[in-house]
């Protein structure tokens, strides 16, 4: 297949080790995955999966190397960079949302070794006992990533995201982990590329990680504040940042019953447009073994009548896919939803960007 790049052009400021065992490349390696892709903020030397020791992170990903090595342990990734990084990030992304035993000891060596924590998981290290003790000690910060603003400062919606004049796209799914933030990462990349000012809002932890500059972690704000707090996020980058479009990357499914993100994203954000992404190899849901994938045609009824809004196109993950059977689904999608489709990792950005403009013209057409 071919594949699509995207880098950031602006430095990182530092760098990181990622731990990621056994998960690598994998659903729950989601957050090693998207900052192997793509990372604003940290320059990654090296991924820790004992069962990929060796490999090239880039190549294991999309089959083109990235100089990324795949280590076994802490000490060898210490012993690869040849300095101790200034962050250690925990690259998992468990159902659970906590750490094992195991994993505990192992950020705890990573803290005594002097680096910093970069922590995405819905347990907060900083009110750890064992973890405060232990970065105070070494004298290192515990980035809890997930750790929404204080109750007392929490924003309800107003409904004042009505003001604001570019549009506004959500990338949604037919499941969780499934690559609507890639999707969207690419997508705004590719809009810069063609001149117009597109803004990203991340409202997960792997999207603020790699450097999201507007987003929130919006599984870990109570469910009154979801709707305002990223009314809020948007507004803020609209005042700011004076866009052309703003894109809200989606978390999970509107129609998954184990999640209800997406619902607050339709809600919060009032999108005039949706993109949905699709893996149409997968069989069930993700860590739900007897929930059966819905169809795209599904999925895009339900987004529609839930909210004022139309689905413009659809992105397709690979996953399990030949390139074959890519160009085969895409064709297959277009003539069933009338939409546009494509892959945004394995086809060309353009397309993305002519689904866009073609949905919602106003976009680029002063360019």
């Amino acid at each position: 297949m071919t594949r699509s790049n995207f880098r950031s052009s602006k430095p990182p400021s530092e760098t990181a080790i990622v731990y990621c065992e056994g998960n690598f490349g994998g659903v729950d390696g989601k957050t090693a995955n998207g900052l192997v892709r793509h990372s604003e903020k940290y320059e990654i030397l090296s991924i820790i999966d004992s069962e990929l020791v060796g490999q090239d992170a880039g190549e294991v990903l999309d089959g083109k190397p990235n100089g990324i090595s795949i280590c076994r342990d802490l000490d060898d990734a210490l012993a690869n960079a040849g300095r101790v990084p200034d962050c250690f990030i925990f690259g998992i992304a468990p159902a659970s949302g906590m750490l094992s035993s195991a994993e505990r000891q192992i950020l705890l060596r990573a803290i005594a070794k002097g680096m910093n924590i970069v922590n995405g998981l819905h347990e907060f290290l900083n009110d750890d006992p064992e973890f405060a003790a232990a970065s105070s000690e070494s004298g290192v910060i515990i980035r809890d990533v997930r750790r929404p603003r204080d109750k007392k400062d929490l924003r309800v919606f107003s409904g004042k995201v009505m003001q604001v004049t570019c549009p506004r796209i959500a990338v949604l799914g037919t499941d969780c982990a499934i690559g609507k933030r890639t999707t969207a990462t690419i997508l705004a990349s590719a809009l810069k590329q063609s001149g117009i000012n597109a803004i990203l809002i991340g409202t997960g932890q792997t999207g603020l990680i790699q450097g999201a500059r507007y987003g929130l972690a919006l599984d870990a704000v109570p469910s009154q504040f979801c709707a305002g707090e990223l009314e809020s996020t948007i507004m803020e980058a609209f005042e700011n940042e004076d866009p052309d479009v703003i894109l809200i990357e989606g978390q999970g499914s509107l129609s998954h019953p184990a999640y209800s993100t997406s619902s607050f994203i339709l809600r919060g954000s009032c999108p005039q447009g949706v993109i949905l992404q699709h893996a149409p190899k997968r069989k069930h849901r993700c860590d739900f073994d007897g929930m059966p994938m819905p169809s795209p045609s599904s999925e895009i009824d339900l987004i529609e009548a839930f909210a004022k809004t139309k689905v413009i196109g659809l992105t397709i993950n690979h996953e399990g896919m030949t390139d074959d059977e890519v160009s085969a689904a895409i064709t297959c999608y277009e003539e069933e939803l009338e939409i546009p489709s494509t892959d945004a990792l394995a086809r060309s950005p353009t397309r993305l960007v002519e689904m866009v403009l073609s949905a919602l013209p106003q976009i680029g057409a002063q360019y």
